[in-house]
């Protein structure tokens, strides 16, 4: 939760200097980016990460585990940026820049490699049980990103944005690879490794997952691309800035449900009593969260300047409300992964990713960001209904003696 508090507090101070120093069209092409970054990372990892939560404290070869899923997703990612840059055209028109400066290229393709690695690192600390490696890690990341932006900007224009992530990234990584991680994970040395075994044993497990990650992360990072060719750069420094925002709230239960993914996945037994103990906890931050910002929104909008708050605060109170229903959605979901029931968690997040993507894309250029808002709090509540009545009806079988319960 202290991480949570300190990526998303830090990250809210990154954005408020690159809308001071950078221009709405710079500020929005930074965000395609990063997001495109942050979604070639994900198809990066083919349900490595959660393998690595759910199998690491079991195997007997921990080091031979994490050497080969960094190894695999570390080639996968430079193949799939490698795609992606060559579709430029057709992904998103808007970004071919990139592809006319080599160094903006290549600097690309290696912020993704970066990217998938430093990922399955949190992922990594959090299955050993050391979440205070990962506050140490993204705490170094957060705050190397706040000034890297100023000295930046006289040269790269919106890359300067990415840039200042990216170097920030790198910097955590490293630190984290030779001196947190053997201290979370014993005898480690980094190696590059492709152990068949091991990926043949993670696949079963995680390819359903894949696919359930893929489609959860999506709407967060896709949508930016969409915003920007859609309605512009502009528009989408709008969107990506509330949204940013909006995310503090979103962490809450996000940080939760994986540390109760984590507990489930090492004390399955305490399930029931872990989850009652998220859900409360959850509601506890949130509810008097999203008074605040309810409250203080159009404040911290006119941090970025006047035309974010004008364009940005409906989206912003809409967005917080459903942080309710994400909270719910969240814990479900580390639920099913723990229960290991992958074909519900493919529907209910291919549900909310198909019907915010869709919707959102026909909305969009008659309602702008705003509608958005208004397809992400109905699909995030729909889930948050059945999730609730499945839980229940689960939960009186296992009263009953005919189910496992939940």
């Amino acid at each position: 939760m202290l991480n949570t508090v300190v990526t998303a507090g830090l990250g809210f101070f990154f954005w408020m200097v690159v809308a001071r120093f950078y221009t709405e069209a710079e500020v929005g092409l930074g965000a395609a980016i990063i997001s495109t970054i942050s979604l070639l990372a994900l198809l990066s990892k083919p349900g490595t990460g959660v393998a690595l939560i759910y199998f690491l404290p079991k195997t007997e070869k921990p080091v031979d585990m994490i050497n080969t899923c960094f190894t695999l997703s570390g080639i996968i990612s430079l193949i799939v940026a490698a795609v992606f840059i060559a579709g430029l055209d057709l992904w998103s028109p808007a970004l071919g820049f990139i592809r006319e400066n080599a160094i903006f290229l290549l600097t690309f393709i290696f912020f993704v490699f970066l990217w998938t690695l430093s990922g399955l690192m949190d992922c990594i600390f959090i299955a050993s049980r050391k979440a205070k490696f990962v506050l140490l890690k993204n705490t170094i990341f957060s705050l190397l990103k706040i000034p890297l932006p100023i000295l930046l900007v006289m040269f790269f224009h919106a890359f300067g944005i990415v840039g200042s992530w990216g170097v920030a990234v790198g910097v955590a990584f490293v630190i984290s690879l030779f001196f947190f991680l053997p201290g979370a994970q014993n005898h480690y040395c980094p190696a590059v490794k492709l152990n068949l075994d091991i990926i043949k044993d993670l696949w079963r497990y995680s390819a359903v997952n894949y696919l359930a990650n893929l489609l959860i992360a999506s709407p967060a990072l896709i949508l930016p691309i969409m915003v920007v060719n859609l309605i512009g750069a502009a528009q989408n420094a709008y969107f990506y800035v509330t949204w940013m925002i909006a995310s503090l709230l979103f962490a809450v239960p996000a940080a939760i449900s994986r540390s109760l993914f984590a507990e489930g996945s090492h004390f399955e037994d305490e399930l029931r009593i872990n989850v009652r103990k998220s859900i409360n906890f959850t509601f506890l931050l949130l509810i008097p969260a999203i008074i605040i910002l309810f409250l203080s929104g159009k404040w911290l909008l006119l941090l970025f300047g006047t035309s974010y708050s004008a364009n940005g605060l409906m989206l912003l109170r809409i967005l917080s409300l459903s942080s309710l229903f994400v909270g719910i959605n969240s814990i479900y979901i580390s639920i099913l992964r723990i229960k290991n029931r992958t074909i519900e968690l493919v529907f209910i997040s291919g549900f909310i990713t198909i019907t915010v993507l869709l919707g959102s894309y026909f909305i969009m250029p008659s309602v702008g960001i705003v509608g958005i808002g208004y397809i992400w709090i109905v699909a995030q509540g729909l889930i948050s209904i059945y999730a609730i009545l499945a839980m229940k009806i689960r939960q009186g079988r296992s009263i009953r003696g005919t189910g496992d319960g939940f």
